[in-house]
């Protein structure tokens, strides 16, 4: 995998771009000057990141990893220290599927009924590959979402969901927080 070197990052034109960013070079960004990426964040091959209204925020110690989907016109934010796996889509925009409207990028917005709502990932977040996160949704705190799964509805801090559409499953350890801070008490991120 190649990552783009530092000056090419910069020359990209994001919001904010924080210190030792890891950016594949087959990476799709569009409106960059919505997007805020954080330190020590990677992101890996084939990723989109789209933002058309809102914002995109990504925090520090952040890994994306292949072929995620980051799309929307609501803010999307992904807090520290989240993983998210392979093939997962994380929309803040969402088309009408009632058949009462018309759907897709080459209708104008006069004939479509489009939902925009923000989705925010917490701290410590890890989402299983495969899984989809809809519009309006808020991934509480050390919550961890099973491959494959739909998050179609607000999920606790420190559980752990699973299936279509994702249910609670059992409680998450919160061990992490200690983790994260002997992880910063002993390092210089």
């Amino acid at each position: 995998m190649a990552f783009l070197t530092e000056e090419q990052l910069k020359s990209i034109g994001f919001k904010h771009l924080g210190k030792n960013v890891s950016l594949s070079d087959k990476t799709s960004i569009y409106n960059p000057h919505l997007i805020s990426i954080g330190d020590n964040t990677r992101i890996d091959d084939f990723c989109i990141l789209s933002s058309t209204g809102e914002g995109i925020e990504i925090g520090n110690h952040v890994h994306i990893a292949c072929y995620v989907s980051i799309i929307g016109k609501a803010f999307i934010q992904i807090q520290d220290f989240c993983g998210i796996s392979a093939r997962t889509s994380i929309y803040s925009s969402n088309d009408d599927y009632s058949g009462n409207f018309l759907t897709g990028p080459t209708i104008p917005e006069t004939f479509k009924n489009v939902y925009h709502a923000p989705v925010i990932i917490g701290k410590h977040v890890i989402i299983g590959a495969g899984s989809i996160v809809l519009p309006g949704i808020t991934i509480g705190v050390g919550s961890a979402i099973g491959s494959l799964s739909l998050v179609n509805k607000d999920c606790e801090e420190f559980y752990i969901y699973v299936g279509v559409p994702a249910k609670k499953f059992k409680q998450r350890s919160n061990q992490i927080i200690e983790s994260e801070k002997r992880f910063l008490n002993n390092s210089n991120q």
